[in-house]
């Protein structure tokens, strides 16, 4: 299986002299709308969690682990993409465990500038052990909420049926989601193996969020085609769609998304990996941009995928050609597309859209906004504002 190239393999000295260097992207105000727990610890935690909980892995180099979990490994399915997650939930059963994880990962996401994020997993895969479910969310809102006060990101929760295990424990996701809702919960998903797996299946799970006023994404037309968009649209409901890869094969469909501005959860470095495209310059991300659609940036999986915000945005510019005036709509989208209530989004917007304001469309600060004020967080390290020279 090949890999995933990864930023360092693009030597700056021979990209091509109008491509805006990362550190660029780094400095930008970002969100993540897709990340998945399970698919984003650090691998040096696995190796540290495995040994304090007697978890037998099948390596504990973490060269030799990062390889067996196959991060930013060419997969070509789905399917195959998710057995890394057989072994980062091995260590993922105790409380103790999902509250480092969800702290670290909010920490990591912070130190790229990302200033709003919507965590994903399923609390019925973290109870091996027999940990309570309420706990199991309870753990991930404690480790946000504590990397909020030390960091001040925001980072809300999505919870997550599984679509290949049972309609009756996707409902039972739907409950939680149901109870924590305003506590912390902002959304629920239906994840797992979309071949076969149908979403209408698990539509007694949407009906009660949806009767509830929770939103709804679903990951389809990922592994499977854009009669699966259509099925999280208009049979259960979705509010945006994650990956959404293959709506460029029904253009009625299409144009309909586009025209309700339902918005889309790319996660192009994880699409090449799961084979949902070729390679970066297949994907339909910038169709659907130029198009019009409102188009989100995302990691998907941290860990798995072997990336950042940062480099999500970066290769798009890079590799797909899009100019860095459109990665700031991209930014904005984000923002736009989160599932915090209105005003808070309203709030956050207005911010980011005068940060990106500071930037001309070669990623230059401009000079009258060399030094700006910023306005300072508990926890916050200078951040380096980039020229781009």
């Amino acid at each position: 299986m090949a890999e995933l190239r990864a930023v360092s393999d693009f030597p700056t000295e021979t990209l091509p002299a109008d491509v805006i260097p990362l550190e660029v992207f780094r400095a930008l105000p970002k969100t993540d709308l897709h990340v998945h727990l399970d698919g984003s610890l650090r691998i040096e935690t696995i190796v540290e969690l495995a040994r304090e909980q007697k978890v037998e892995l099948p390596a504990t180099n973490p060269t030799e682990l990062r390889s067996l979990i196959g991060c930013g490994i060419r997969f070509g399915t789905l399917v195959e993409y998710l057995r890394g997650f057989d072994i980062t939930l091995q260590v993922l059963q105790t409380a103790e465990a999902l509250e480092r994880a969800s702290f670290e990962l909010a920490e990591d996401a912070h130190r790229e500038n990302v200033r709003y994020m919507e965590v994903r997993y399923s609390p019925m895969l973290h109870t091996r052990r027999g940990t309570k479910l309420t706990t199991v969310v309870e753990a991930v809102l404690d480790g946000l909420r504590r990397a909020r006060d030390a960091y001040g990101i925001t980072a809300n929760v999505i919870l997550c049926g599984i679509r290949n295990i049972s309609p009756r424990a996707s409902y039972r996701m739907a409950e939680l989601a149901v109870a924590y809702k305003g506590r912390g919960v902002v959304g629920f998903d239906l994840a797992g193996a979309e071949e076969d797996n149908p979403p209408k299946h698990h539509l007694e799970a949407f009906n009660l969020v949806r009767q509830n006023n929770v939103n709804v994404t679903i990951h389809a037309g990922e592994a499977y085609g854009a009669e699966s968009i259509a099925q999280a649209l208009h049979i259960c409901g979705a509010h945006r769609i994650g990956h959404g890869v293959r709506l460029r094969e029904n253009g009625s469909l299409l144009h309909y998304v586009n025209d309700h501005r339902i918005p889309l959860e790319c996660c192009p470095s994880s699409n090449v990996q799961t084979g949902a495209v070729k390679d970066l310059r297949d994907h339909p991300l910038k169709l659907y941009l130029d198009l019009g659609l409102r188009v989100t940036v995302n990691t998907d999986n941290r860990l798995i995928t072997d990336t950042s915000v940062s480099r999500e945005l970066w290769l798009v510019h890079s590799e797909m050609g899009v100019p860095f005036s459109d990665i700031k709509a991209l930014i904005r989208s984000g923002f736009k597309s989160s599932f915090q209530p209105f005003h808070e989004r309203k709030a956050a917007l207005r911010r980011v859209v005068a940060e990106l304001k500071r930037y001309d469309d070669r990623g230059q600060l401009r000079e009258a906004a060399a030094s700006p004020e910023r306005v300072s967080r508990p926890g916050d390290q200078p951040l380096t504002l980039a020229s781009g020279k």
